[in-house]
Order: C-alpha cells, then sequence, then structure tokens
C-alpha cells in the first residue's frame, strides 16, 4: 500500500538531534549561485512535473512526521506520549502535508480551482465561499464554513502564474519563523508554486533543528536545485538580504525585524531613512509579522454551560504553544452593560488556572512577561513563576484607550488583556468593538467574534457590518483564527494597506490554495458550541491519536478513514 495512504505509528521517543551548525556565509553564497542558476529552469517545469514534486514530498513528510513532531515535543518541553503532543503533529507535519495536497489540487485544475460558491456582496465586493469542500469536510468540521473576501473593484481572477508565465526567474529568501514548525515549508510551497520562485529558505535559530527533517521531505526540490536551506543568525539573514542574487524576500516574524531589514539596524538610521523615504532594502520584501489578537466577546443570552465553554475557548486560544503565536488570545473585549460580564470574567480566570503550565520556550519571554508586571501590577498570576515557566496571567481593568502596553506590544508569553466597552446590547457592543480594533489595537492579522446565535439572528444586519468593517486578514466567528492558517484554502497575512514605513502586520499572503490574485481577508464561522472538542483546546484529552489519524487522512481523504477519525475525535 502506497504511503500516501497509510502510515504506521510506532511507540517510542526520538532524541534531539545535535545543534545544528550555522552555514558558513561562502557555503551560503554558492548555494545562492546555483539556485540563481535554477530560476529560469524551474518557470519551464510544467504542472506535470510539479505534481510530481508535490506528491513526492507528500510521502516525504510523512516519513519524517514522527521525528519532526517529537523533535519539536522535546524543545518545547512537551512528552512526546502525551496528548498534548498531538499539538506539534497538528500544527508541524499535519498542517504543511494538507498545504502539499491542496497545493496539489489547484495545479491538477491548471491553476484555476473553483470555489465551493461565488457571491457579491450589496457593496459589489466579491467573495468565496472555499471551505466546506466535500462531504468529508462537512462530517469531519460540521457546522464550519470559511470565505476569502476578495479586494473591492478587482477582478475575481485566480493563478496568475498559471495564466501567464512571468519572463524572468527569480530568488526568494524565505526567513522561517521560530514558533511554528509548518511556518517556514508552507511560506516556501508558496514561493515555490503560487509566485513561481525557487527558494533559499533560512531556517530560525530558534528551531533550526526542524531543518534536516525539512530536507529529508522536500528532498526532491532540493536535488533539482529549486531549494536552498541555509543556518544561522540574524547577521547571516541580513547579509542574504542584501546579496544581489536574492530578488525577493519574505519574512515571518517580528516588526522589529522587519523594520532592521527595510530600515537600518539602529533608530537613528531608521528614522532617518524614513524620513528620506530611502529604505536600505529595495528590492520586494512580502512579511507576517503578528498581531495583539482581540477577542471580541459580544454581549447576549449565554447559559452557564455556553460561558463555561467559551471560557476554555479563549483559555485555549492563549495557552496554544505556550501562546508564542500570531493568533493568541491578547485582548478580550467586553461590554460593560452584560448581565454576565463578570460570571464570564470568573469562568476564564478558572480554565486558565485549570491549564497546566508550559515551558517558556522562546527567547525574551521571561522578560516581556516581567514588563508586563511592570506596566500593570493589577495582573492576576494563575500559578507559580519559574525559571522554566510562566503562569497564564490576565490583567483585568485595562483601559480602553490608544497607546496602552497591552493593546501595542506583541507578548508571546501567557498574558491575556481585559477591556471592557461602555456598552450595553449586542449592536452597540458591536459597533463600538469593532472601531476600538481598527483604532487601538496593533496589528491586523487575526481577530475573533465569539456570539451566541440568538444574537446572530437577531443582530444579522450590525453582525455583517461589523465583518466587513474590520480590518484584519484573519476573521473566526466562534472559531480561534489558527484554523484559518490550518485550512489553506483561505488566505493567510496582515489586511492588505500597510506601507514599508509602517508595516503593522506585513504586507501580502501565503497559504491561499485556491490562487486568487487579489485576496483581501479570510472568514472562518463554526457554531457556538463545537462539537467534538477541537483540536486547539488545552483540554483536548486525545489529540496525539486524533492527530495522527488525521495526518493519514489528509494524505489522500477517502470515507474509509473516517471511522478511526470520528472514533479519536470523540474521545477527545
Amino acid at each position: 500500500m502506497s504511503c500516501l495512504t497509510k502510515i504506521t505509528f510506532m511507540s517510542g521517543r526520538t532524541r534531539l538531534p545535535p545543534p545544528i551548525p550555522a552555514t558558513a556565509v561562502e557555503q551560503a553564497d554558492a548555494l545562492l549561485t546555483h539556485l540563481a542558476s535554477r530560476k529560469q529552469p524551474w518557470l519551464a517545469v510544467e504542472i506535470p512535473q510539479r505534481l510530481v514534486y508535490l506528491r513526492r514530498c507528500m510521502e516525504g513528510v510523512l516519513a519524517v512526521a514522527r521525528p519532526w513532531a517529537d523533535a519539536a515535543c522535546r524543545a518545547k518541553g512537551i512528552d512526546p506520549l502525551s496528548s498534548l503532543a498531538g499539538e506539534e503533529w497538528v500544527v508541524g507535519p499535519l498542517a504543511t502535508l494538507r498545504n502539499l495536497r491542496l497545493l496539489a489540487r489547484a495545479l491538477a485544475a491548471g491553476g484555476q480551482p473553483q470555489p465551493v460558491r461565488w457571491q457579491v456582496r450589496p457593496s459589489g465586493q466579491v467573495v468565496a465561499q472555499v471551505f466546506p469542500e466535500t462531504w468529508l469536510d462537512r462530517l469531519l468540521w460540521r457546522g464550519f464554513r470559511a470565505e476569502v473576501w476578495l479586494e473591492p473593484d478587482r477582478l475575481p481572477t485566480q493563478g496568475a502564474i498559471y495564466r501567464q508565465k512571468p519572463a524572468l526567474g527569480q530568488v526568494a529568501l524565505v526567513l522561517g519563523a521560530g514558533n511554528v514548525s509548518s511556518i517556514a515549508p508552507m511560506d516556501t510551497l508558496h514561493k515555490l508554486f503560487v509566485e513561481d520562485q525557487v527558494v533559499l529558505l533560512k531556517m530560525s535559530p530558534v528551531n533550526a533543528y526542524i531543518g534536516p527533517f525539512l530536507a529529508q521531505a522536500f528532498q526532491p526540490l532540493l536535488e533539482a536545485g529549486f531549494l536552498g536551506i541555509v543556518y544561522g543568525d540574524a547577521e547571516l539573514g541580513q547579509y542574504l538580504c542584501h546579496q544581489p542574487q536574492v530578488d525577493t524576500v519574505h519574512i515571518t516574524g517580528s516588526h522589529h525585524t522587519h523594520d532592521a531589514i527595510v530600515w537600518g539596524s539602529t533608530p537613528e538610521e531608521r528614522s532617518q531613512r524614513k524620513a528620506a523615504a530611502q529604505p536600505l532594502l529595495t528590492k520586494p520584501i512580502s512579511s507576517e509579522l503578528g498581531c495583539v489578537t482581540p477577542v471580541l466577546v459580544v454581549p447576549g443570552p449565554w447559559s452557564p454551560s455556553d460561558l463555561a465553554f467559551q471560557a476554555r475557548h479563549i483559555a485555549s486560544m492563549v495557552a496554544h504553544n505556550a501562546s508564542c503565536n500570531c493568533t493568541a488570545a491578547k485582548v478580550v473585549l467586553t461590554a460593560q452593560g452584560w448581565p454576565q460580564r463578570e460570571a464570564f470574567l470568573q469562568q476564564l480566570r478558572q480554565a486558565l488556572a485549570a491549564i497546566p503550565t508550559r515551558r517558556a520556550y522562546y527567547p525574551g519571554a521571561q522578560a516581556r512577561y516581567q514588563a508586563f508586571l511592570q506596566h500593570y501590577p493589577q495582573a492576576q498570576a494563575l500559578g507559580p513563576q519559574t525559571e522554566q515557566t510562566l503562569p497564564w496571567t490576565i490583567i483585568p481593568d485595562v483601559p480602553a484607550r490608544e497607546g496602552e502596553y497591552a493593546l501595542t506590544e506583541e507578548a508571546f508569553c501567557g498574558v491575556l488583556a481585559e477591556v471592557s466597552l461602555e456598552a450595553t446590547g449586542a449592536a452597540d457592543f458591536l459597533a463600538q468593538a469593532v472601531e476600538f480594533a481598527n483604532r487601538a489595537i496593533w496589528g491586523t492579522l487575526s481577530c475573533v467574534l465569539l456570539v451566541h446565535p440568538a444574537t446572530q439572528k437577531a443582530q444579522a444586519a450590525a453582525l455583517d457590518r461589523a465583518i466587513a468593517d474590520l480590518r484584519y486578514g484573519g476573521i473566526g466567528i466562534n472559531a480561534w483564527t489558527g484554523a484559518l492558517y490550518f485550512l489553506s484554502v483561505t488566505t493567510w497575512g496582515a489586511f492588505p494597506g500597510h506601507s514599508l514605513a509602517e508595516i503593522g502586520s506585513g504586507r501580502g499572503v501565503v497559504h491561499n490554495t485556491y490562487l486568487f490574485d487579489h485576496p483581501q481577508k479570510s472568514i472562518v464561522r463554526a457554531p457556538f458550541r463545537i462539537t467534538p472538542t477541537p483540536t486547539w483546546f488545552a483540554t483536548h484529552q486525545n489529540l496525539r491519536q486524533l492527530s495522527q489519524q488525521l495526518l493519514n487522512f489528509e494524505a489522500a481523504p477517502t470515507g474509509d478513514k473516517l471511522p478511526k477519525v470520528i472514533c479519536a475525535a470523540l474521545r477527545g
């Protein structure tokens, strides 16, 4: 049986690979020279051969899935045999495999895959429903729906490089992220198969240990000279950005790193260059640079069990990946006049307190946490702090004003600010919260709304207006925006419009396996009470087994695999 249809999982643990030595500058230069010689031949690779590459890479991901996930677990202090280990399976090999499969489907459709449904809003804006696509999707993602809104006044075109090949090939430098192990490979795949560029991937020092697994999984692309992987610190990244053989740059990381690359290494240089509109880096650069993700808790007739469920939901948005996510919930917006507000906040405190602390693995987490404590003496730590771990911490009564530290600094640690607005009803709250989020909370990548179904029905027009007005690239309605990242049929990136000088959450998108040429934002909608337990819930009791069954399923989705997936999901 082909490994694309089955993978056998064996018990056991994998030792972390030895530290990866930095790539010498001379070696990186030689690799760049070779990639530059392959950028024109890559344009000549037709769809049938590209499908071969994608399918062989799928086989490669399946082959390294276990050691890849186990290595990530060990680096983050997670027992590879625990249920929590499934988190690393999901955000690593599983997400990458799904991305590969959906790109293959797009190419099999000639680069013009047709969405589930097109619609035109009263404003004239075109919206493409992209999920669920099959009866299998509808069974596994009950009640979920996802759509991509295209930029107004732009044609709803797809697959530009498959309609008309670029005349000149390009080398893209991808600066990989250190927090989630599928980011670097999925960014790489986007550059290769959506933008037609060969790629030099520089791994982040934080998760460089993933590099050898990616090299094995993507070996066909490496052997053909269309991909190279290097290792090193920020100095190597800076050097490569300015090499003439690099035509474009893509970074997932911090806006501070972006500005150091584009505008200079010191505050003085950056200020002078911005004032003169003379960037240090003049080649095209795309980016995904994080967000202070708000959760808008829309007042409504929530039952006690609703309060408890959504408290667990938000707590899981905070705790996932030790809160080192650009999608991590960082601000909860509530209505002061909502009668259930205090009961909800109490449930939220209890839900966070019930989640075990995790290793603060990401560099600088302890210092960032202390900075938040210094700004907010009222912060409520819900557990002990050690040299290795940080407690989940709620910051109550953060003022609703521009420039507030908790609203403008991305924490990358387990803090959650609570801000209340002077509103009582849902319509008033939605209008205030959307304006406040757009104006006062940093970033345009990710935003979540939690809305009771009775409120959705009674305030349909106000909710629709709120969704249309939110200036975020990813919006979750009763679902964490991490689902948008995972689905891949949706786009992932900031809301359009940031300038290089005011970069915000970045420019451009990745994933986008429908190959939309002009996406504006993606939206995922879910039931108010999701069943069975979502994979991103910290309370999931069977996530490792479920993630492994999902990996088998995603390799080649067929109905005969559903019983094992559903059985594993129901045990969560």
